[in-house]
């Protein structure tokens, strides 16, 4: 199969270890460029759900945008619009925080700067 790695006068065992070898850079390979990536970014999403604070602005999976107004153990209630509609989601259910209840209004106006770009 990979008789073009093999030099004149291999033996099959040789060319046993070769392919083992090839097979092994493979997985580590996919490991570093799917895995590990993949990993740190759970670990980044967990620490944003666990530091989620009442008056954060947030966007849901769903597409929802509104404000944090409380937090229980798994869920938190949402506000949206300005009639004052409240829904429960899971934490989970959180694709970003937006804008964070004790961010300084010139970060946030500095955020909004550099996303209109």
């Amino acid at each position: 199969m990979f008789n073009f790695l093999l030099e004149d006068g291999a033996t099959p065992v040789n060319s046993s270890w070769i392919s083992i070898a090839m097979i092994v850079v493979l997985f580590i390979a996919l490991y570093f460029f799917m895995i590990r990536p993949q990993k740190k970014q759970e670990k980044k999403d967990a620490q944003m759900r666990n530091e989620l604070a009442v008056g954060d602005e947030v966007t849901t999976i769903g597409g929802i945008i509104g404000k944090v107004v409380s937090i229980k153990d798994e869920t938190f209630v949402l506000e949206t619009t300005k009639d004052k509609t409240k829904i429960r989601f899971l934490r989970a259910a959180i694709r970003s925080v937006d804008v964070k209840a004790n961010a300084p209004v010139e970060d946030v106006a500095e955020e909004t700067a550099d996303e209109n770009k």
